[in-house]
């Protein structure tokens, strides 16, 4: 089953505790001095917020999932479009160990795919630039924003 993910760089972690605290009607899951993270189940939303450093704002969106299998099947989907990804078997970012692959929007909306296999007890480190040309890594979460084109095929003039 899939669950929503939405995190957001903040500029003042604890009025943001308290302020999510208050909207999602209870504490967070996970808290830490840089971090903070809601598993809601109605709807099912990992909600995560930290002072990392980012621009204040929403930081990436994503999908979380349950198995291999069902990750698994999100990234055919996104190969089959022809989206360039970035892979992260076995990353270690916001306190856990996941799978994942990164896309982003033409926006320039970084989308995140993961299964969570287990907590570290590190927020993360720097990781390398992608070789991808189509995705940058800037740090410990999202990739760096590189606007892609996706321009649907039409036929005919409308």
């Amino acid at each position: 089953m899939k669950r929503f993910h939405v995190h957001v760089a903040v500029d003042d972690l604890e009025a943001n505790i308290r302020f999510y605290s208050a909207v999602f009607g209870s504490p967070p899951t996970v808290e830490k001095p840089d971090y903070a993270k809601w598993m809601i189940e109605e709807p099912r939303l990992n909600f995560a917020i930290s002072n990392r450093g980012a621009k204040t704002g929403l930081d990436h969106l994503g999908f979380q999932v349950d198995s291999d299998e069902e990750l698994g099947e999100l990234r055919q989907k996104v190969a089959d479009a022809e989206i360039a990804a970035l892979d992260q078997p076995q990353s270690e970012c916001c306190y856990a160990r996941s799978d994942k692959y990164w896309i982003t929007d033409p926006q320039g909306i970084a989308w995140e795919s993961y299964h969570t296999l287990g907590a570290v007890e590190i927020y993360g480190t720097d990781m390398p630039k992608a070789a991808e040309p189509a995705v940058e890594r800037a740090t410990c979460c999202a990739p760096k924003p590189n606007l892609i084109n996706i321009t649907p095929k039409r036929s005919g003039c409308c």
